[in-house]
């Protein structure tokens, strides 16, 4: 299956990445979910600026903890508002060699 570019006409999906490489080994920093979550928490609804803002994950890509293996969920509602960081998801995974499962991801903003 191709990978969207960010300017593909495909349509975008949720997915699950988990912290599986294809060899069923543990994708280590241990905190490698939380790290690419943190890196990704510009993109919120109501993302401001300044110096006293807390650090809140994106509804759009969480850290999750799924039958012991962490794993981060991506919303394909990324996509619409920043089609590069959606594709930086898919290449993350890819790169690394780690599982991804196509599902529906629920989140918080969709429930």
């Amino acid at each position: 299956m191709a990978l969207p570019s960010p300017q593909s006409s495909t349509e975008a999906t949720d997915f699950i990445i988990q912290g599986l490489t294809s060899k069923g080994k543990a994708f280590r920093p241990s905190d490698w979910a939380d790290r690419l979550c943190g890196i990704m928490s510009r993109f919120h609804p109501n993302a401001g600026s300044g110096y006293d803002r807390h650090l809140h994950y994106s509804p759009y890509v969480q850290p999750a903890l799924i039958e012991g293996v962490r794993s981060v969920l991506v919303d394909a509602r990324l996509h619409a508002i920043e089609p590069m960081a959606y594709q930086f998801m898919r290449s993350f995974a890819k790169d690394n060699d780690l599982t991804v499962i196509e599902a529906c991801v629920l989140t918080e903003s969709r429930c």
